[in-house]
């Protein structure tokens, strides 16, 4: 198995170690070949023009797509977001390739408000982001495409009161939440692909939030 995760700064890492991301823990448990293929700051319209050269030029026999939140910060509609994720997909079914669509977790708006003052409204964000989970799952659903629901794993450790451990600045994911990202992937492969094997970060304890 070769995965290449194509995506934006949460693919590609922010202010951690190489070897910390999510992309590289999922190689370094696992007997598959991963390449990340993630850009700080990039929108899925720009992921359909380097889909080619990022990931058809590479072979894989899966993709990982997941992006949208740069262009929800640019005015970008839902829907559209929507159709170039759908249009990634047509080009790995097209070169025999296996796609999964990773849908964007939530953001923290009030530590993200402190870091990222130039964006408006982190919680009109959030909601936004909430349509496009909705919008993708119906894709996924009419067109068979896998899914990995980020979005639903990571509000689990929201409820359990550890959102302020996982974030850097709101936005971003620190060590603790790319091993989360990790585990959920880990856990889709050893669920879906027998080969794959899945290694269980441990539970986190939950904090207490004042």
């Amino acid at each position: 198995m070769k995965i290449v995760c194509i995506g934006d700064s949460i693919t590609h890492g922010y202010k951690i170690r190489t070897s910390q991301i999510w992309t590289s823990l999922i190689q370094k448990i696992n007997e598959v070949q991963v390449l990340n293929k993630g850009i700080i700051g990039d929108s899925t319209a720009n992921m359909v023009t380097r889909f080619y050269e990022d990931v058809i030029g590479n072979n894989p026999s899966h993709v990982i797509i997941m992006g949208g939140i740069n262009d929800l910060i640019s005015g970008v509609p839902t829907n559209v977001i929507c159709e170039n994720v759908f249009a990634l997909v047509l080009q790995a079914y097209v070169n025999n390739i296996i796609p999964i669509i990773g849908i964007q977790f939530l953001t923290e708006p009030l530590l993200a408000a402190e870091y990222w003052p130039d964006v408006d409204d982190f919680i009109n964000l959030n909601k936004k982001l909430s349509e496009l989970r909705k919008l993708l799952l119906e894709l996924s659903k009419t067109y068979h495409i896998k899914i990995i629901d980020f979005y639903t794993e990571m509000r689990k450790y929201i409820k359990a009161g550890n959102k302020l451990n996982i974030y850097i600045d709101g936005l971003h994911l620190n060590v603790l939440g790319n091993e989360i990202i990790a585990s959920v992937v880990n856990t889709y492969l050893d669920k879906t692909y027998s080969k794959a094997k899945v290694v269980r970060f441990p539970p986190l304890t939950p904090i207490r939030i004042t």
